[in-house]
């Protein structure tokens, strides 16, 4: 059967250390556009909503930090979800735009294969951000 979607992206949400350093990247950064905030449920922190086309992207600032902390390095660093994607027009100009604001640039633009290139920036939390950019 599947599933039957309802809507045609995904909501993500990233468990956050510092609202404000997430939010410079994610809104002041790479532009995703604000949808408000709101508290969690039973005093559990705050939830900072944004947009990425159609996709929803959640930062989640817990009231009092989790005990653990996701292990570093990306893909080879440990299972689970490890990066996301983000498909553009602009790799080089969203690329720089990172690296000016002080994020880790873990794979700078290069071809992958015929047609496609990527990019991959560290969050302020460093989780791992590829943008692909195809043609």
């Amino acid at each position: 059967m599947g599933v039957q979607l309802t809507k045609d992206s995904i909501d993500l949400g990233i468990v956050v250390q510092d609202a404000e350093r997430s939010l410079a990247f994610y809104r002041d950064t790479l532009g995703f556009t604000d949808a408000g905030s709101m508290p969690m449920p039973g005093g559990g922190g705050t939830m900072y909503r944004l947009m990425c086309g159609t996709s929803l992207i959640k930062l989640v600032h817990p009231a009092s930090p989790p005990p653990a902390v996701a292990p570093p390095g990306g893909i080879p660093g440990a299972t689970g979800y490890r990066y996301w994607t983000i498909s553009v027009s602009n790799l080089q100009e969203v690329t720089d735009a990172c690296a000016a604001a002080g994020a880790k640039v873990v794979v700078p633009p290069r071809a992958i294969r015929e047609g496609i290139s990527i990019s991959i920036v560290e969050d302020p939390d460093g989780n791992w951000v590829e943008f692909l950019q195809a043609g």
